[in-house]
């Protein structure tokens, strides 16, 4: 057990309620001599006792949950908790007290759901409804049930400053924002979620912090000029005080999971996490985590995001790797888009054809050593071997959406047919799927992105730094102001679209696909295995003992007629994208079979069998169960 895993046990960093009903308080300030704590309730300042390594404790007796507080560092600079529970006022003012452990959990029975098992659903707090808290998010939870979402993923909610922004500014990585709702809602949404049978992760960012309201130099080295990130300074996991600013992070994760009852943390751009030290502070991070699910007795599950593709973040130890449960994988979108969208810009040029696709449904990820045109070099190694559930993947997410010039959805890109085909490579992948809010109705709202800085320097080199991002991807529109309210107001979420329309057709879609998914357990198939079908097409073949399914893919603007001598036997049609239930566009429309056409859109029901050649229209999918017996007729 390395030192970092045992200061662990030490007494929790921040505030905490002892069991005689007395306040503990410790900070890590090696950059103090001196330290007193400012209670808001009293006059008296308390001199906090030193401890070693930097380190300082005060206990307090008689004092109420919600007493605001600061810590006075050499009498000089007075500050809010670097470790704070909760600032109601913002980044710039007090810390307050809150006790996590008074809250009164009804989820006693809840066990988790296995990611193999796991649906996402990605949400932003502040923009999937127009109140924008935890507690407004909770009526829709029966909806994200009826959908068949297992696990609702929470954008960053670490405290940032002002009352918009996406999250990863956060400054107090402890503090459940204020304008959300603080620690109490955030509690009644995981609870919540949990009566229902939904799992909650959350996204945690442990590369950098945000630039305002960011006093943590004063207390100490968490932060380090050895390296840098294009979001601020680099966190020091590997310098001089590194032991104790992987402490901080790592309670950091534990906490979440421990007194917010959360299921699943996604690492934000771990490639951004530099540490040159024997053993890496993502599989410490992951021991601890994995050290508290065994005493817990449920699953809790660490998965990164990350442009690297480098399998070390998911082998075991024993292969050198730092064991996380999962990675977003990138090239899954990168492919989907690249295919549907015709886009070749940026590093969409990496990506063209089925191939990449192919690559990346057999084994992970696309890139695993060869040369990327778009970085100029050789990119990732072989994720080969690893299971299918260690890749989470998407069409849409917060990063591929709101880092669009006008954060357009892929409902302003691409026809209809073209959605049902995204959600149909996604939620019939063998990986674990992950839908961006508002997908599964085609949601037309943008996501931008949105800031409420206070620092006025601040805003004028975040609006500068939007607009350079964008050249490499020729997007010459004018690019939203994230400061201006309207820019988030424009990214709210309108669900009442979803009983309109195409809009109602597509999220029944979703859920049939879903439905399909968990019947078959795709997430747990035995094996998979997928062909190219010429320049454009594939098939995508399961077995899931004892049964066999089998999805044959076009992404061409055209009719193909596919040759597929692997579904030789009798094969059940079970879902067409191109059926008149799911509102296709052409009334001539139809796939099936080439030879003979058995298959027509309102008989799904059709057994298919002779000559294996399927004729399938532009920008659709075919799903079949593979008949070992023949019924008589």
């Amino acid at each position: 057990m390395s030192t970092t895993e045992i200061s662990i046990q030490q007494p929790r960093l921040g505030t905490h309620r002892l069991p005689d009903g007395s306040w503990e308080f410790l900070l890590w300030a090696p950059h103090a001599r001196s330290v007193r704590l400012q209670l808001f309730s009293c006059k008296e300042l308390i001199d906090m006792q030193p401890r070693p390594k930097g380190y300082f404790r005060a206990n307090v007796a008689e004092i109420d949950e919600g007493t605001q507080y600061l810590y006075l560092l050499d009498d000089r600079r007075a500050l809010p908790d670097p470790a704070s529970r909760f600032q109601p006022q913002g980044v710039h003012a007090p810390s307050q007290l809150v006790d996590t452990a008074s809250f009164q959990w009804t989820d006693h029975d809840w066990k988790g759901i296995p990611l193999e098992s796991s649906i996402f659903y990605e949400v932003h707090v502040g923009a999937y409804t127009q109140q924008g808290t935890f507690d407004a998010l909770i009526p829709h939870f029966p909806h994200l049930v009826d959908l068949g979402i297992t696990t609702i993923e929470l954008m960053p909610v670490a405290q940032f400053p002002g009352t918009r922004n996406w999250g990863y500014d956060g400054v107090y990585p402890f503090a459940p924002q204020n304008s959300y709702g603080g620690p109490a809602a955030l509690h009644r949404l995981v609870n919540s979620a949990h009566a229902q049978g939904l799992a909650v992760a959350l996204d945690v960012v442990y590369n950098h912090l945000g630039p305002e309201g960011n006093y943590f130099s004063a207390f100490g080295p968490y932060f380090t000029d050895r390296y840098r990130t294009p979001w601020g300074q680099a966190i020091n996991f590997d310098s001089q005080g590194s032991d104790d600013v992987r402490r901080f992070f790592i309670e950091n994760a534990l906490y979440w999971l421990e007194d917010y009852h959360l299921d699943a943390l996604r690492l934000d751009a771990v490639h951004g996490i530099f540490d040159f030290s024997a053993r890496h502070f993502l599989a410490e991070l992951k021991s601890s985590v994995a050290q508290l699910s065994t005493r817990l007795r449920r699953p809790l599950n660490v998965i990164a995001e990350s442009d690297m593709n480098d399998s070390r973040l998911l082998h075991d130890p024993e292969h050198a790797g730092y064991n996380l449960d999962g990675q977003w994988s990138d090239d899954f979108h990168h492919s989907v888009h690249a295919l549907l969208t015709k886009e070749d810009r940026g590093y969409y040029s990496d990506f063209g054809g089925i191939t990449p696709l192919a690559v990346t449904l057999n084994e992970g990820w696309y890139y695993s050593g060869q040369y990327s045109p778009h970085r100029k070099r050789s990119h990732g190694n072989s994720p080969r071997g690893l299971p299918a559930s260690k890749f989470v993947v998407c069409t849409q997410n917060h990063d591929q959406v709101g880092n669009r010039a006008c954060g357009e959805r892929l409902t302003a890109l691409v026809d209809f047919e073209s959605l049902k085909l995204a959600a149909g490579i996604n939620l019939l992948s063998p990986f674990v799927p992950l839908l961006f809010m508002g997908e599964e109705y085609a949601e037309t709202a943008p996501f931008q992105y949105f800031t409420s800085h206070g620092d006025q320097t601040l805003v004028e080199a975040v609006r500068r730094g939007r607009r350079e991002e964008f050249a490499a991807f020729g997007w010459e529109q004018n690019v939203p102001d994230p400061q201006d309210e309207q820019t988030y107001q424009r990214s709210h979420l309108n669900h009442s679209l979803r009983e309109s329309n195409q809009h109602q057709i597509l999220l029944r879609f979703y859920q049939e696909l879903i439905r399909i998914r968990r019947e078959f357990s795709l997430g747990s198939a035995a094996s998979h295995m997928v062909r190219e079908l010429g320049d454009n097409a594939l098939l995508l073949l399961f077995t899931i003992n004892p049964k066999r399914l089998a999805i044959l893919f076009n992404f061409a603007e055209y009719p193909v007629t596919l040759d597929a001598p692997e579904l030789s036997g009798n094969w059940l049609a079970r879902l067409d994208s191109a059926a008149v239930r799911w509102n296709s566009s052409d009334p001539n429309r139809n796939n099936g079979l080439a030879s003979h056409r058995l298959l027509q859109r309102e008989d799904l029901g059709a057994r298919l069998g002779g000559k294996k050649e399927f004729h399938l229209c532009a920008r659709s999918f075919l799903v079949l169960e593979r008949q070992d017996r023949v019924e008589a007729k």
